[in-house]
């Protein structure tokens, strides 16, 4: 396998598109300007452009505020870029859809449902039978390890295993793209680790391409094929880095491995020297 070079210049693969027909996402020179309370212009993100390969898992990296999230919501339908484009499989997108699922830090659960009804709603919604969506439910739902609490409220069920139900519930949408912002964020670290594995397991298992927006370096490498390092605001790329290290992973095993700990100590180096550049904290 391949060592992450010292020099940061070299951790850097460019942005192509060289095999068209895996291109599931295309971001194309994408700016974002967003008007302030005080009615004054916000350049939240500017001139992005990226490829994301399906099947692939890539995770957005940066700094507070670097128009991250804004990013993954333009990939999903929910707000429409300033200027560009963000294209699905070679078509505009215009709005959301079941193609891309959303799961977000706030687990937005329908606190009247039980997991089972929770998980059930997003199949019921697109017309499938009442003992198929069940039953289909029943599966997502001891895939994400919750086999016992279908039916639980969400008020019963701690921070992780809400997290557990709106990743089962997207997924009973069957997307092609998982949009995950921050969803261990809010998380205490051995609750975050347990569900980082997880993740990888259910990923291993059906390649979904998913984009994460996460600002956590460690998380990102643990996670991702690739890296996209993303500037202080306005939110630019900063840097797309290939992350090369075998599959399947888990973290306690991954934290011994040498290759793994430069990845992280250069992508963190990398900030920091533009941190310095900018004269300020991240």
């Amino acid at each position: 396998m391949k060592v992450v070079p010292s020099r940061s210049d070299d951790l850097v693969k460019p942005v192509t598109s060289q095999n068209p027909a895996s291109t599931i996402i295309e971001i194309d020179r994408v700016s974002q300007v967003f008007q302030t309370s005080a009615r004054k212009d916000h350049l939240a993100l500017s001139d992005i452009s990226l490829t994301i390969e399906e099947g692939a898992f890539v995770s957005i990296l940066g700094p507070s505020g670097c128009g991250k999230s804004t990013l993954l919501y333009i990939v999903g339908g929910f707000v429409g870029p300033t200027s560009g484009a963000a294209k699905m499989k070679g078509q505009m997108i215009t709005g959301p859809g079941p193609d891309r699922g959303p799961v977000f830090q706030e687990f937005a659960l329908f606190p009247w449902k039980t997991v089972l009804g929770n998980v059930m709603y997003g199949p019921r919604q697109q017309g499938v039978r009442a003992n198929e969506a069940e039953a289909q439910s029943r599966a997502l739902i001891e895939m994400v390890g919750l086999k016992g609490y279908e039916n639980f409220y969400p008020k019963e069920l701690s921070g992780g295993m809400k997290q557990r139900v709106a990743l089962a519930r997207t997924l009973a949408y069957h997307p092609e793209v998982l949009l995950m912002d921050e969803p261990f964020g809010a998380l205490d670290a051995h609750t975050r680790t347990r569900l980082q594995n997880d993740l990888l397991n259910i990923w291993e298992r059906d390649r979904k391409t998913v984009l994460f927006v996460t600002h956590s370096v460690d998380e990102a490498v643990f996670l991702s094929d690739k890296v996209v390092m993303m500037s202080k605001s306005p939110g630019r790329i900063r840097e797309v880095i290939d992350i090369d290290l075998p599959r399947p992973r888990r973290r306690n095993e991954l934290l011994l491995d040498p290759r793994y700990q430069k990845y992280v100590v250069d992508i963190e180096r990398m900030f920091d020297e533009s941190d310095d550049e900018a004269g300020s904290p991240l």
